[in-house]
């Protein structure tokens, strides 16, 4: 008999370990949704926010199977009616319209992670209550043996989980560092445009001077953030700007 309830005991935590894996693999599709989402919201164009959006959408999309199997309805309805409101962001014509549709799916998959929680605690106790209504005095030792197995499964999954929001992390990190780049990028093909139809221009005024580039080339300008590489660059075309009337009034002196 003892042996055939240890077997029950054994059979209901692997199975609670099982559901846990579920729980925490939809969790991790959710916290994609709701990461994506809130950078369209925060996005300052359309082009940004279709893309977050769109990145928020699949991983909902991702997630709405998987809530279905967990049976937790009110993360899953949540999770639908976000599926519903960013599929109308990418038609959306307007920032204003696609922002809209954006800040209601923000709010939702934000709740859809709390049912979900809710229902993981949810899952867990009854999984609980179930052994326990089975046990004996004589079974009790057995059984907090296996809670405590339990516990170590599921600081596993805590674990896992701690990976998975550090890999969203590192994703943004990466994101930002591509932008950065492409700012970069943007702003020294202008200097080098404006350097070349300045000193265009010297040459046709037949004057013997010539602007250069401002910018320094050996310092590391992407470790600083947006807003500073933008005031770096403004400031390099000022000061290429002010060299050029420099020069053109030394033509003049000429």
């Amino acid at each position: 008999m003892k042996k055939h309830y240890l077997c029950f005991v054994i059979f209901i935590i692997y199975s609670e370990f099982q559901a846990q894996e579920q729980f925490n693999d939809v969790d991790s599709d959710l916290v994609y949704a709701y990461s994506h989402v809130k950078s369209a919201y925060k996005s300052n164009n359309i082009t940004h926010l279709k893309y977050y959006a769109n990145r928020s959408l699949e991983a909902f999309k991702r997630a709405k199977p998987k809530l279905k199997a967990c049976n937790c309805e009110t993360a899953y309805d949540n999770a639908y009616d976000s599926i519903e409101l960013l599929a109308h962001v990418d038609n959306a014509e307007t920032f204003e319209d696609g922002r809209f549709y954006v800040k209601r799916a923000r709010d939702l998959a934000k709740q859809s992670i709390i049912d979900l929680d809710k229902c993981t605690v949810g899952n867990t106790t009854n999984a609980t209550e179930e052994v326990a209504s089975e046990s004996s005095n004589d079974d009790i030792a057995t059984l907090q043996h296996e809670q405590n197995k339990l516990k170590e499964m599921q600081e596993a999954l805590r674990l896992k989980g701690q990976q998975i929001k550090e890999k969203i992390e590192e994703q943004k990190q990466k994101e930002l560092d591509l932008k950065k780049e492409q700012l970069i990028k943007s702003y020294k093909e202008v200097l080098a445009s404006n350097i070349k139809s300045y000193n265009e221009l010297l040459e046709t005024c037949n004057c013997k001077y010539e602007v250069f580039d401002p910018v320094d080339k050996t310092e590391t300008i992407k470790t600083r953030s947006v807003e500073d590489i933008k005031t770096y660059f403004v400031n390099g075309l000022k000061d290429l700007t002010s060299n050029y009337l420099s020069q053109l009034e030394l033509c003049d002196v000429d």
